[in-house]
This record gives C-alpha cells, sequence and structure tokens, in this order.
C-alpha cells in the first residue's frame, strides 16, 4: 500500500476519534505501532495531536496528500532520454515514470517487487530492464540518475528500501546523481525523526531488514511537493510539530 492511501484510510478512522483527546492519543500510537516505518503516518498523527481542531486537521492532512505533486514534478525534471536505476517498486517514482515514455528505466528487483514495477513500464513505451540484486551496483554506476523513495526523512539520514544505501554509494562513486523522492509528510523534525526509528529500526539484523537508513550525504537533490530542490533546503522545510505524547510506546 503506497503512503498516500495508507494515510487516508488512517485520518478516516482518526476522524471519529476528533472529540476524545485520550482515545486519539492511544489510537495514533497504536498506528504508528503497526506501521512504525511511515513518516506520514507519524506527521499525520503530530499535527492531530497538536491541533486545536483535530478534525479540521484530518481533512487539512487528507488533502494535503491528495494535493501532492512529487510525482509530476520529478516527470518534469528527468532529462530526456536518461537512464534511470530504482529499486523494488516505489510508488510516487512509479507514477513519474508512468508519465514519461522516453527514458530507459533500470529496475533493481528487490523484494520480489521489482518485477512488478517493470512489467508495468514495459506496456508502456520506453526500454525497461529488469535487473538481478546481485546487478544493483553495476545499474547504479551506469545510470544518469539514481531515483530513491523515501518513506521517512530527517537531520541526518532517510529510510529507504534495502539495497538503498549500497545503490547510493556506488553512484556517489561513479559521480552518477542521486535524487531523494520525499512526498508531502516524509520531512521530520529530529524528535519525531528520533522516536521513528527507535520503532522502525532495530527489530532485526540490518541486513536482513526489509528497509535502512541511509546517510543524507549520499543524497544530490531531493524531489517533492515543492520541486527539486537542495537536500539542505528539504530538511529545513517541514510542516511536521513535535508531538511528545508519540514518545512513548503504545498502551
Amino acid at each position: 500500500m503506497g503512503q498516500e492511501s495508507l494515510v487516508r484510510e488512517t485520518a478516516g478512522a482518526l476522524l471519529s476519534f476528533g472529540h476524545d483527546p485520550a482515545a486519539l492519543v492511544t489510537t495514533c500510537r497504536r498506528m504508528l505501532a503497526r506501521q512504525p516505518s511511515s513518516g506520514p503516518l507519524m506527521w499525520l498523527a503530530a499535527r492531530v495531536l497538536t491541533a486545536s481542531d483535530p478534525r479540521s486537521e484530518v481533512r487539512a492532512c487528507m488533502q494535503a496528500i491528495a494535493e501532492d505533486r512529487t510525482a509530476r514534478f520529478l516527470s518534469r525534471e528527468l532529462p530526456v532520454e536518461a537512464a534511470v536505476c530504482v529499486l523494488g517498486w516505489p510508488d510516487l517514482i512509479g507514477r513519474a515514470l508512468r508519465l514519461r515514455g522516453d527514458l530507459r528505466v533500470l529496475v533493481v528487483d528487490v523484494l520480489g517487487e521489482g518485477h512488478h514495477l517493470a512489467r508495468r513500464l514495459s506496456e508502456q513505451d520506453g526500454w525497461v530492464d529488469e535487473v538481478a540484486g546481485s546487478g544493483l551496483g553495476a545499474a547504479a554506476a551506469s545510470a544518469d540518475v539514481v531515483l530513491l523513495e523515501t518513506a521517512a526523512v530527517g537531520p541526518e539520514g532517510f529510510l529507504a528500501v534495502a539495497g538503498s544505501r549500497a545503490a547510493a554509494a556506488v553512484a556517489r562513486a561513479a559521480e552518477v546523481p542521486v535524487w531523494l523522492v520525499a512526498g508531502t509528510g516524509t520531512v521530520l523534525p529530529g524528535p519525531m525523526w528520533g522516536t521513528l526509528l527507535k520503532r522502525a529500526v532495530g527489530m532485526v539484523e540490518a541486513w536482513e531488514a526489509d528497509e535502512e537508513v541511509v546517510p543524507l550525504a549520499l543524497a544530490d537533490r531531493v524531489a517533492g511537493p515543492d520541486g527539486l530542490i537542495s537536500v539542505s533546503e528539504a530538511v529545513s522545510d517541514t510542516d511536521c510539530p513535535v508531538a511528545p505524547e508519540l514518545f512513548c510506546a503504545v498502551i
């Protein structure tokens, strides 16, 4: 399920607790326990819990997610006839690529999801290569740009599908630009990012996890709701407040 669908479904459920602050806190903690790596859910919970009118804030968040222009901006910014490397089946990146028919897309089959994206893109114009996980480094080094989609961004790192750190490091060594794709609600302030990491990382060995933390230093630009911007600009422009109620574990 993409982040947009996840937030939309969760926001609908939160509307029924808008007049019960205690129940709202408990519900937000429980939803984050079920989806610990979702930046947009952390963003939604923080905004709702710190709002004077939680129900109105839920609706505002739903509208912001629905109006996210990240995919459209990304599709416009990608160079003409570029070779693009992606991992797995990222939602926003997939939408952007479907708006273009001139790209060569190298889809690395991570977590068994790359095949599905490759098949979807091959139904349209363009050149799509499905790459086995063992070819990740070669694909990243031979691309014109590596696109990495994130579920959450903090002051010094971002959370992305397993293999993203290796792809970014290879791209950096090969002087291939790495664009971080960060949709609405993914950029978190330090305290909220730290809280998310405590829930999302450390449950399994790092090399067995489906997601990993990648240093922001390996990203060159960020594609988001405001277009293609610098990394420093992206991390300094967060609309997620700090909600101390979310620092506690689910009860």
